[in-house]
């Protein structure tokens, strides 16, 4: 079959849009684990392919670890849900092979940076002030989720 008369094979695909990568700090995870919370628009925003969370084994086990804290008051059925329905088949896993030490001040938080380097990302999203005060690492933007949503369209 020839081509359509706007001169493209059918089989050539349009180009899509940059799909912003980005990888979530526990602190906002924790935050959208309700639903009424102002960052769960962030949920709606990955489920609907606007961006894609990017993430470690060591930044999962972290999300594990936090949202079973008692002062959560989280079931295990809840932690379970968050994690598998509503994360992992948004997220993309990222292997870490960058080790960095540019947090000096919470050296906990390099692992946020070290997944945003070796996984391409565009933003890392945070509400913690040690990231923050970076603004910017290595062209990756630092910001809160009301500014990554904004700077998406949401």
């Amino acid at each position: 079959m020839g081509a359509p008369a706007g001169g493209h094979s059918s089989a050539e695909a349009a180009p899509r849009p940059h799909l912003t990568r980005f990888v979530l700090d526990t602190n906002v995870l924790v935050s959208i684990a309700w639903p009424k919370g102002r960052s769960h628009r962030l949920v709606t925003a990955w489920k609907e392919g606007r961006c894609r969370p990017l993430v470690s084994e060591e930044i999962f086990d972290e999300y594990l670890r936090v949202l079973s804290y008692p002062k959560f008051r989280l079931l295990p059925d809840d932690v379970r849900h968050i994690l598998e329905a509503e994360w992992r088949p948004y997220a993309e896993l990222v292997r870490v092979r960058t080790r960095l030490h540019v947090v000096a001040e919470d050296p906990s938080d390099d692992k946020f940076l070290e997944c945003a380097v070796d996984g391409q990302a565009d933003w890392v999203v945070t509400g913690d002030r040690h990231l923050l005060g970076l603004r910017v690492f290595r062209g990756i933007r630092i910001g809160s989720p009301s500014e990554f949503l904004q700077a998406i369209g949401r």
